[in-house]
């Protein structure tokens, strides 16, 4: 059918579902920094609400509307923004050969309806401040990009030190537009034959005013209830130091600290959504840079099993004498080779109480799988085939408790739709189960 991208049909099931594909995409690229998540109503809320949430940020809405063209209400010669933002598309306008009275009618229409929107979403309040934070700015898809003009130009008005537009379509038209105006533009399709943003999602009806105050109240709720993730330097030897986040909720029961694979950092989009639900079981995590970055330069670093598990028995002693974390047992989650380095700082460690492999490499371990006596969890996707086998052979030489658990229809990188929610809530499941305060310990 013309117009229906790519041979299986449209790319995203709904707003959502391409929320949370945008959301990876965001979190791999994006720099570690105050940031505001600012949704375009309507559609484009249900798109950010994943995006605020794997970027721990603050949601809000920028309120904007489309200038229509004489006579054609469809088509649109620029936007306005809150704030007194306009921004016109002069050489459109002079195209349609619309006179100074037209446009300005236009314009008084569309600040009409900007001035019932703002009435509706701000309650005569201001939206959030963006003083010297990053802005980024979300849609369900751009097919012009005049509106998201007009809101990188209201999120600068409003304070923001650098803007970014992000959303799973663009045309090549609004890429090429909202390049010379925003900081950055992350667009997961930009297709040679653009048609409609609707053309690319599978469920594309309205979305109803009540689900997206709805959307904007729970999303402030997460924002406010998510524990402060703060940055950390873990001294591993000489004038060493590795970088870290580490998130500690309220009555922590045990911490989990990460290692992640070959060619990720601390920042991965999916070590980081599982890190989140794991502190929404009440357990803190540490998600750690295992290399400096000098040594990351050096390939043979990353598959260096023996050095990246020393790195781990290091920030283990760390955070044994930690006063954050200290009393808090100690479970580890290995990713790919990461899972490898995670099961050798394992062996023969009675300060690890279990431990975790997403996709891993647990063979990477060679002889220490014997020695692991720390109940271990292998998370596989079924159709990671090799990986899976692997798997199945490693577990037989661990020398503690362990089990497989096969993610269906899942790849090595758990991007197919609930895969990585399986993997978080069977890692909640089992540190739940096994990282436990010794009682008598506050």
């Amino acid at each position: 059918m013309d117009g229906v991208p790519g041979p299986h049909g449209p790319r995203f099931a709904s707003r959502v579902a391409a929320g949370e594909a945008l959301a990876r995409a965001v979190a791999d690229e994006f720099p570690h920094a105050p940031t505001t998540v600012l949704a375009l109503p309507r559609g484009g809320v249900p798109t950010a609400v994943p995006v605020a949430r794997e970027l721990h940020a603050p949601l809000d809405v920028i309120l904007v509307r489309k200038v229509a063209a004489a006579g054609n209400p469809e088509l649109g010669i620029g936007a306005v923004a809150e704030g007194g933002v306009r921004a016109l598309n002069g050489t459109l306008i002079g195209h349609l050969a619309m006179s100074p009275e037209e446009v300005r009618h236009s314009v008084a229409v569309a600040d009409a309806e900007l001035a019932s929107q703002v009435e509706e979403y701000r309650h005569g309040h201001a939206g959030q401040s963006l003083n010297g934070r990053t802005a980024v700015i979300i849609d369900d898809g751009l097919a012009t990009g005049s509106t998201a003009v007009a809101a990188v130009h209201a999120a600068r008005a409003r304070g923001a030190a650098r803007v970014v537009i992000a959303v799973p379509v663009a045309s090549r038209e609004a890429v090429l537009h909202l390049s010379s105006e925003a900081d950055e533009v992350i667009a997961l399709e930009v297709p040679d034959r653009f048609r409609s943003v609707g053309d690319w999602y599978s469920e594309f009806s309205p979305v109803p005013a009540a689900e997206v105050h709805s959307l904007l109240s729970q999303g402030a709720r997460a924002a406010a209830s998510d524990p402060p993730v703060r940055a950390v330097e873990v001294p591993v030897g000489g004038r060493l130091f590795l970088d870290g986040d580490l998130g500690v909720p309220e009555n922590a029961t045990g911490l989990v600290i990460f290692a992640h694979g070959s060619g990720s950092s601390r920042h991965s989009a999916r070590n980081r959504q599982v890190s989140r639900r794991l502190q929404q079981a009440g357990l803190a995590t540490l998600l750690l840079d295992l290399l400096t970055g000098s040594e990351e330069s050096d390939r043979s670093n990353v598959f260096d099993i023996g050095l990246l598990s020393s790195r781990l028995k290091a920030t283990i002693d760390r955070c044994s004498a930690w006063p954050p974390v200290a009393a808090l047992p100690v479970g580890l989650f290995g990713a790919s080779t990461g899972a490898g380095a995670a099961l050798v700082a394992a062996a023969g460690d009675d300060r690890v109480h279990a431990v975790v492999s997403r996709g891993g490499r647990p063979d990477l371990a060679g002889a220490a799988l014997a020695g692991v006596r720390a109940p271990v969890l292998l998370i596989v996707g079924a159709n990671d085939v090799e990986v899976l086998e692997l798997n199945r052979d490693a577990q037989r030489h661990l020398a503690g408790p362990s089990e497989l658990a096969v993610v269906p229809r899942a790849g090595h990188l758990f991007e197919e739709e609930g895969a990585l929610e399986r993997v978080g809530d069977l890692s909640a499941d089992w540190f739940g189960r096994y990282l436990v305060v010794p009682a008598g310990v506050a």
